[in-house]
């Protein structure tokens, strides 16, 4: 008559039918005011409603299991243990829970108004996971499901291994679970669970990436090279994922293509390149653990370079390899390796090296460098032209000695002429030039005379003009 809702009242008088036991007119009552969800995949676990039904539900099992053992049990609680114990005595969810009236009243509610992931964790509560996982698999939840509702419980408590087992189990090849394993990868990074999701990995039997979780291991956090070196056995760790990926590879090939859709696929050639880079980074690794325990490590960087990073790595892999030696010639071997390897660009590499010797005040191994340089059988004609003309652009301070016998070591005329100009050394700049061929040395003289003149340098124009 009032024009009220009547859900509110048809709720209270189904809770009182369950709490006096009459489980079908509850039943009756409840199906007046509940509805099922819109989106059964939505994730959460259903109404209010519902949710009081079920724990109401669920707290009268545990009271009944409770006191089964008590012998001070009240006549209503031994009523309602023989009522419930009468009803079935067989046992569900791998001997766990009971099959008795008031579980089957929660599934009923759950099944008729619940989401899939009150369901599924109705399951996993009571320790019946391989419901839970044949529920998600049936019903084609989606993965926040799984991650909700099974995943994030099973590695909160500890049963990481039995959830592996089940999903084994049901299907030992694990392609069912493909979309979900990879799901909870991801889920794991975002969380920065790198331990878990390494065991993951390998109950997938997913070694690429495996492998990659490897490298993070490998490279995060380290300071230093000397840490690196204590780390090594991660290094191993990925060559024997990737080791293990091949002969799966050459296998499978040799057979029918198994579809082996949710693990990471690299070409046999991609991999065994991936193998040489570790082998080189575990001789840079010791290399340079060695060059930091002896004391010879200069260069004092806030980022540690390795091979795994981009070519801009590398090539500081290859720059701190050649300078951290107790010369340059001890770690050139390696470094031209890397270079080889990586296919990157030698001069930048080589000029980086001569600038920072440069900076140490070190001339003499900027020419042990151009010797290495010149001998490695790899250089153009002018590169170590090009790296002494990178660093005069940089540097006009080098003391006038070491300048001559770098200029010196130059093969080219044109670039002793180009390099004498830039550190304003203008006679010797003419010297130079009068000795090429008359009409290049027209040119370059006259250059030089216009430098003179612009520098003040009344000596050198005089000079110039007499000769020109």
């Amino acid at each position: 008559k009032s024009g009220l809702d009547p859900g509110g009242a048809w709720h209270a008088w189904g809770m009182a039918c369950l709490k006096a036991g009459n489980l079908n007119s509850a039943r009756e009552k409840f199906n007046r005011c509940l509805k099922p969800p819109m989106d059964l995949n939505q994730l959460n676990h259903g109404s209010r409603l519902v949710q009081d039904v079920v724990q109401y539900l669920e707290s009268t099992v545990k009271s009944v299991l409770i006191t089964d053992d008590d012998y001070f049990a009240t006549l209503r609680e031994l009523e309602a243990t023989l009522r419930t114990r009468s009803l079935s005595l067989e046992m569900m969810c791998e001997g766990k829970i009971q099959h008795n009236s008031y579980y089957q009243e929660c599934l009923f509610y759950l099944h008729s108004y619940g989401t899939n992931l009150a369901i599924i964790s109705f399951y996993m509560r009571h320790d019946c996971m391989r419901e839970a996982l044949l529920h998600l698999l049936n019903k084609e939840s989606p993965s926040e499901v799984f991650i909700e509702g099974i995943f994030i419980p099973s590695y909160e408590n500890g049963k990481l291994h039995m959830l592996e087992n089940l999903l084994e189990t049901i299907d030992p090849g694990l392609e069912s679970w493909g979309v979900y394993l990879i799901a909870a990868c991801k889920y794991l990074q975002r969380k920065n669970y790198y331990h878990i999701l390494y065991e993951l990995q390998q109950f997938m039997k997913d070694h690429v990436r495996a492998a990659m979780t490897c490298i993070r291991f490998f490279t995060h956090g380290a300071k230093s090279y000397t840490e690196l070196g204590g780390k090594q056995t991660w290094l191993l760790k990925i060559k024997d994922h990737l080791k293990v990926y091949l002969q799966e590879v050459s296998r499978s090939s040799g057979r029918k293509k198994m579809a082996f859709t949710f693990r990471k696929k690299m070409s046999a050639t991609d991999v065994s390149r991936h193998i040489n880079t570790v082998d080189l980074q575990m001789e840079v690794t010791k290399f340079l653990h060695q060059c930091e325990s002896s004391g010879t490590s200069q260069m004092t960087d806030s980022s540690l370079p390795t091979l795994f990073g981009n070519n801009n790595m590398k090539m500081d892999v290859a720059c701190k390899v050649i300078l951290e030696g107790k010369n340059i010639e001890e770690g050139f071997g390696i470094a031209f390796r890397v270079l080889q390897d990586f296919q990157l660009e030698a001069t930048e590499v080589y000029s980086k090296v001569a600038k920072q010797l440069v900076k140490q005040q070190k001339y003499s191994e900027i020419r042990q460098l151009l010797k290495c340089v010149n001998e490695s059988g790899m250089a153009a004609k002018n590169d170590g032209d090009n790296i002494i003309l990178n660093c005069l652009n940089e540097f006009k301070n080098i003391p006038a000695e070491d300048l001559d016998n770098l200029i010196q070591d130059m093969d080219s005329d044109e670039n002793k002429i180009q390099a004498y100009m830039m550190c304003k050394k203008l006679r010797s700049a003419y010297l130079v030039s009068v000795r090429q061929e008359k009409a290049r040395a027209v040119q370059l003289v006259q250059h030089v005379q216009q430098l003179a003149e612009s520098s003040g340098d009344d000596v050198v124009k005089a000079i110039c003009a007499q000769w020109l």
